[in-house]
């Protein structure tokens, strides 16, 4: 699958969908924005073929999605969130695999599922929504797990600071093979500096972020 293999439709679809983030909660909708263009580049440093770059592109931007159907005062809440109200977020995976299921038809919706639907498994068998353990993990998943988490912890919320750069390396370090896959780990650490040399080639290489982010 090339770029003219993806339908107008998906691609409007896709940007109905991502709107309808936005106007729920612009930090999700960033997120989404930056964990799919990461995807994409954690994609091709790993010498995944072009289709599955693009999979990788729209598993990061979907995977998310599903936090349009997690109450406001539980989404927005400024603050930590109670035992509670953090098990209610942990729905949210199933939610935005919920929400790209009816579009499953088309090869390149039906293969972003498992990068959705189980980017909060661990490595341990500790994560959610179903305690996968190790290579039980679908890759897609793996790599998504990585550059959400990366992201996550590199921009500030309001319960607390952006972590810096050094200290997400090390945060990726000390939770490789326990929370991380430790290959991906280890192929996102030597390929990462290099990627923002690369952001004109990338940026033109993108399926629809870059699109996104412009209309936004």
């Amino acid at each position: 699958m090339a770029w003219d293999d993806v339908p107008e439709w998906a691609k409007d679809v896709t940007t109905s969908i991502l709107q309808a983030v936005k106007e729920k909660d612009e930090h999700t909708f960033y997120h989404c924005c930056r964990v799919g263009r990461n995807a994409k580049k954690l994609a091709r440093s790993m010498g995944l073929n072009e289709f599955e770059q693009i999979v990788l592109e729209f598993s990061g931007l979907f995977h998310d999605v599903g936090k349009v159907g997690i109450p406001d005062d539980i989404l927005l809440k400024k603050g930590r969130l109670s035992k509670d109200e953090v098990e209610v977020m942990k729905a949210h995976p199933l939610k935005s695999a919920q929400i790209i299921e009816p579009l499953a038809t088309l090869p390149l919706f039906r293969f972003t599922l498992p990068g959705v639907r189980y980017h909060h498994e661990r490595m341990d068998g500790l994560g959610y929504p179903f305690n996968l353990v190790g290579e039980k993990i679908p890759l897609f998943a793996r790599i998504v797990t990585i550059v959400d988490c990366v992201d996550a912890m590199s921009h500030a919320r309001s319960y607390r600071k952006a972590l810096p750069k050094e200290k997400v390396i090390q945060e990726l370090k000390d939770f490789s093979g326990i929370q991380f896959d430790a290959n991906l780990v280890k192929i996102f650490l030597e390929a990462s500096p290099h990627w923002e040399k690369e952001v004109k080639k990338d940026e033109d290489t993108e399926m629809i972020v870059r699109t996104l982010l412009e209309a936004a």
